[in-house]
C-alpha cells in the first residue's frame, strides 16, 4: 500500500468514527479495496476461518474429554435409548398402576422379554451347531470348486494352502491371542458395568425425568432458560423420534430377512436375523454388512444357487428400507440428506469404531433440530 493510499484510508477511517460503526465498516472496505491488497471475500473468508477454528477445537476437545469417560457416556446413551422407548409404555401403566410399578414393570418386563428372545437365539444357534459344521465343511469344499472353475480360475491347492498358512499362524501365536482374550474378558466386564448403570439410569428417567429437567432448568439464569427449554424439547423430540422410528426399521427388515432365511433354510437363519436387527441401527452400511454374512453362511450350507437368492435378497431389502421404510418412519423426526448421514457414519466410526456408527446420526440429527429451533423465534417474542 502507497503513502498515499494509506493517508486516505487513515482519513476514511477517521471519519467514519464520527458517524457510526456501519460507516466505519464501509469506510474500511474502501480503503482496502482502494490500496488493492486485500480482497473484501478474502477478508470475510478469513472472519469465517478463525471461527470455525475455534469451534473445531472446542467440537475436538469436547470428544476428548467424553473419550476418558466412554461408559459412562455409553451407559448414559442406552438409558436415554430405554427411555425413549419405554416412556411411553410406563405412562400407560401408570393410568391404572402405581408409578413405580409402573415403571419397574415396564423396565423388568422389557428385560425379560428380549433375555428370553437372546436365549432363544442362543439355543437355536447350539441345536443347529452339529449340522452346520457338516454343512460347511461340505460348503467350503464347494466354495473352492466353484472358485477353481470359471470365471475364477483359482488354482488348486490355493485356499487350503491359506487355510494352512492360518492354522499355523494360530499356533505361533497362541500366547498372544490368549492375552488378547484375556483382554477382551475385562472389556466384558466393562460392558457389563455399563449396562447395569444404563439399567439403573433409565429406571429413574423413566419415572422423573421430566422433574429431572426441571430442577436442572431452574440452576439456570432466569433469561437462559427459554432457550435452553426449546433447546432440550427440540432434543429429546428428535431423538425419540429417531430411536423409536431405527427399531421400526431394523424389526421391519429383520421380519423379512427372517422369513426369506428359513424360506429358503439357510443355516442359522435366526443369529442371522438377530444379527440384521442389530446392524440397522449403522444407517446404510449396517445392513448390507449384516446381509452379506448371511450370504457366504447361504454359500457355504446351500450352494451358489440359494447365496445368489440371498445376494438378490440384500439389493430388496436395501431397496425397500431406503426407498420405503426410512421416508415414511423416519421422515418426521430425523431430515437429514443422505450425503450427511454417510459423512456422520463414516466419520463416527473414525472417532469411536462402532459405538460412533451408532451413534453418530442420532447426535447430527439432534445438533440440527437444537439449531432450528434456537434460530426460530419463540412465540411470545415474535
Amino acid at each position: 500500500m502507497t503513502g498515499g493510499s494509506a493517508g486516505r484510508a487513515s482519513r476514511a477511517v477517521a471519519r467514519a468514527r464520527h458517524s457510526g460503526s456501519a460507516a466505519l465498516a464501509a469506510a474500511v472496505r474502501r480503503a482496502g479495496d482502494e490500496g488493492g491488497r486485500v480482497h473484501p471475500g478474502l477478508r470475510l473468508a478469513t472472519a469465517y476461518a478463525w471461527r470455525l477454528m475455534v469451534i473445531g477445537v472446542a467440537v475436538y476437545l469436547a470428544f476428548s474429554v467424553l473419550g476418558q469417560f466412554e461408559l459412562v457416556a455409553v451407559a448414559v446413551f442406552l438409558a436415554l435409548v430405554a427411555t425413549a422407548l419405554l416412556r411411553p409404555l410406563a405412562d400407560l401403566l401408570a393410568r391404572v398402576l402405581p408409578r413405580p410399578l409402573a415403571v419397574a414393570l415396564a423396565v423388568f418386563g422389557t428385560l425379560f422379554v428380549v433375555m428370553g428372545l437372546l436365549a432363544l437365539v442362543g439355543n437355536a444357534a447350539a441345536g443347529e451347531a452339529g449340522r452346520l459344521v457338516g454343512e460347511l465343511r461340505g460348503g467350503i469344499g464347494r466354495i473352492e470348486r466353484w472358485l477353481e472353475g470359471p470365471p475364477f480360475h483359482v488354482r488348486r491347492g490355493v485356499l487350503s494352502g491359506a487355510h494352512d498358512k492360518v492354522t499355523a499362524f494360530v499356533l505361533r501365536h497362541r500366547a498372544t491371542l490368549l492375552s488378547r482374550a484375556l483382554s477382551s474378558a475385562g472389556r466384558v466386564v466393562e460392558a457389563g458395568t455399563a449396562l447395569f448403570l444404563a439399567l439403573f439410569c433409565s429406571v429413574f428417567f423413566i419415572h422423573s425425568g421430566d422433574r429431572m429437567w426441571r430442577w436442572f432448568r431452574g440452576q439456570l439464569p432466569e433469561r437462559a432458560r427459554s432457550p435452553w427449554d426449546r433447546a432440550a424439547r427440540a432434543a429429546w423430540t428428535t431423538f425419540a423420534g429417531y430411536t423409536r422410528g431405527i427399531i421400526v426399521v431394523a424389526a421391519s427388515n429383520a421380519a423379512l430377512v427372517g422369513i426369506a432365511l428359513s424360506l429358503l433354510r439357510v443355516p442359522l437363519a435366526l443369529p442371522l436375523t438377530l444379527l440384521v436387527f442389530f446392524a440397522t441401527f449403522v444407517p446404510l452400511i449396517g445392513s448390507p454388512i449384516a446381509l452379506a454374512v448371511a450370504t457366504v453362511v447361504a454359500l457355504a450350507g446351500r450352494g451358489p444357487a440359494i447365496a445368489a437368492v440371498v445376494l438378490l435378497l440384500i439389493v430388496a431389502v436395501g431397496q425397500f428400507e431406503g426407498h420405503v421404510l426410512h421416508p415414511l418412519v423416519m421422515s418426521w423426526a430425523v431430515r437429514l440428506h443422505p450425503v450427511v448421514v454417510a459423512i456422520s457414519v463414516i466419520a463416527g466410526s473414525i472417532v469411536a469404531g462402532v459405538i460412533g456408527a451408532v451413534v453418530a446420526v442420532p447426535m447430527v440429527s439432534v445438533a440440527w433440530s437444537v439449531t432450528r429451533a434456537l434460530r426460530r423465534r419463540p412465540p411470545d417474542e415474535a
